[in-house]
């Protein structure tokens, strides 16, 4: 089969397609054949040689892809060979192929085409695990959603409102708030010209957020503790604004409020499935029913993957990328 390789760490330049050995599914795996796979931001760390895939991975880029099964492994019920399903990975999306586990499995929501599909393992499986099982977001309460028009901000909007709950959303153009509010957010603000933390203060009353989603990290730590509410729950899921920051313990006290962080791709494999159970038992009945639908930015042919990562990297993206096999 031919996959996305890294040969040495770099630049997009670095991602070369080639011609690789077959995987092949061991006890409780089924083998996909891909239709197509997302990029994400990790994928981007991988590339630079910044975020090794976890031991017994794929080596490839790619945590989530769709397609069919074209094998299933020993010790494998509920899938057969034909079956059209999009998974969580631990790495390989960028690829003909890839061997998933079984619990890591999703079939396709009814209304959503199989290339699409990949839009969705990696972005309901984070928001629904964080701003739901580990937050707890409520109906009635209020969240705060950085980077609102990614991949996880659009979904987040999504299950957010379809939930009952009140979103705030930051990001850094006009053009994309539009694409925040179309998709259900309730406040818009700015990054480059507003502070997040006033603005949602003066949109809740002075209550604050009782979520915040963050992909920021540690340029973000203090100000997201400033725009909790009483008994708010700031979830912590990437690192773009840094590793280290000042934590005010007095203002967390003094709120009640808890912190998170989290990930998904070094979770051990009951983790992920019961997650990826949560996701099928919650967020797909939303999909089929056609509340919460995959936010598409455009295709690219997978050998193009490259191209992809220079998209993310400039961030004028709104949804997902998705690299599609031949």
């Amino acid at each position: 089969m031919h996959a996305i390789t890294i040969p040495e760490p770099g630049g997009p330049e670095a991602l070369v397609w080639d011609e690789v050995p077959d995987p092949v599914p061991g006890e409780g795996e089924v083998l996909v054949e891909v239709a197509a796979s997302a990029v994400n931001r990790a994928d981007l760390l991988q590339r630079q040689g910044f975020y090794d895939p976890p031991p017994g991975a794929s080596r490839y880029p790619g945590l989530e892809c769709s397609g069919r099964i074209a094998a299933v492994g020993p010790g494998v019920g509920g899938w057969s060979v034909g079956d059209e399903v999009c998974a969580l990975l631990s790495g390989g999306g960028y690829a003909e192929r890839v061997a998933v586990p079984a619990g890591q499995l999703l079939p396709l929501p009814e209304g959503v085409g199989l290339v699409e599909a990949a839009a969705l393992p990696e972005v309901t499986c984070t928001v629904w695990s964080n701003v739901f099982m580990v937050a707890h977001l409520r109906p009635g309460e209020t969240l705060l959603v950085h980077g609102g028009s990614s991949g996880i901000g659009t979904m987040a909007i999504q299950l957010a409102k379809a939930v009952g709950a009140k979103v705030a959303v930051t990001a850094g153009s006009e053009e994309k708030l539009e694409r925040c509010a179309e998709l259900g957010a309730d406040i818009l603000i700015n990054y480059r010209e507003q502070d997040f933390v006033a603005e949602i203060r003066e949109a809740t009353g002075g209550a604050g957020a009782d979520v915040i989603l963050d992909n920021m990290g540690a340029k973000y730590l203090d100000r997201n503790v400033r725009a909790l509410a009483v008994n708010g729950r700031l979830a912590i899921i990437g690192m773009q604004g840094g590793v280290k920051g000042e934590l005010n313990i007095g203002a967390l006290l003094a709120k009640r409020a808890a912190i998170s962080a989290t990930s998904l791709r070094a979770r051990p494999l009951s983790e992920k499935a019961a997650i990826v159970a949560a996701v099928r038992e919650h967020v797909w009945p939303l999909l089929s029913g056609g509340h919460v639908r995959p936010v598409v930015d455009r295709e690219l042919p997978m050998p193009q993957a490259s191209e992809a990562h220079r998209l993310l990297e400039e961030s004028g993206h709104v949804g997902k990328v998705l690299l599609v096999t031949s």
